[in-house]
């Protein structure tokens, strides 16, 4: 018999899964070709965030934009992260729109997920949300996250500061969350910057994944395209321990979980 997932002192997401199943990153897109030569793609990234909290999850990547048996039925997946990508959540792409709606099934069937950033808005696509432009974007660098009042109890988010800096980049947002979102961070330009939907799905808006090195290269590449007086100043870039705590913390959930439905 299955037994819900709960962490202590925290809010306890309604989630159940069977045990032996593998922590999946979906790739719905790639970083600029120099960057990944040198630094890795945004799975790598992923991966090394998530890091040494799952040894008794296998990780498995899948490009999201392969044809639909590349995705898994969600009872053969422990929790799953959707990276961020190049592409536009209001494209409306076939890969995209599959994806959205694999996303929204694994959340129902109480699959721990997390959507990075386009990940996050297409997770808020998935469950009734609107995602366009970014009024006043776009929103890059080295930012604040002021975490809500709900995220205190929240399960993935809880325990870390309520301010604390997080690597942004986004041309478009979730303008309005799902009906059923729980709101747990935003930032100065951008209101939702994480919300938690169906108990046991998640989306930030922010890159957990990406080391200050990263978030350099994507404002030189924002500062190619403007003029001298709007350029984005690379040295307010910094490190983001908290922002990037995310991954581990979520591998610990999804590795919880795991443990407890060997147990039962």
């Amino acid at each position: 018999m299955p037994i819900p997932f709960a962490m202590p002192d925290r809010a306890s997401p309604d989630c159940t899964q069977p045990a032996s199943k593998p922590l999946l990153i979906i790739s719905a897109g790639n970083t600029f070709p120099g960057l990944r030569e040198s630094e890795g793609d945004f799975d790598d990234w992923i991966a090394a965030g998530l890091g040494q909290a799952t040894p008794a999850l296998p990780m498995r990547r899948i490009d999201a934009q392969q044809p639909a048996p590349a995705l898994p039925h969600p009872s053969e997946v422990a929790g799953v992260v959707v990276s961020g990508s190049h592409a536009m959540v209001t494209d409306r792409a076939p890969w995209s729109e599959q994806l959205a709606l694999w996303m929204k099934r694994c959340v129902e069937a109480g699959v721990p997920v997390l959507g990075i950033c386009y990940g996050h808005q297409l997770l808020a696509h998935a469950f009734g949300g609107k995602v366009d432009d970014l009024p006043g974007g776009p929103e890059v660098g080295t930012q604040s996250i002021h975490l809500t009042q709900d995220a205190r109890e929240d399960a993935l988010l809880a325990g870390l500061p309520d301010r604390f800096p997080a690597q942004l980049v986004h041309y478009q947002s979730v303008l309005r969350l799902p009906d059923q979102a729980v709101l747990l961070a935003r930032s100065d330009l951008e209101p939702h910057q994480a919300f938690r939907v169906g108990g046991c799905g998640w989306g930030v808006q922010f890159h957990p994944e990406f080391s200050a090195a990263a978030m350099r290269a994507y404002v030189g590449h924002v500062n190619r395209s403007r003029d001298a007086s709007s350029q984005l100043d690379s040295g307010l870039v910094s490190t983001t321990p908290d922002a990037s705590s995310v991954l581990g913390r979520f591998a610990a959930m999804v590795q919880a979980l795991e443990a407890s439905s060997q147990s039962a």
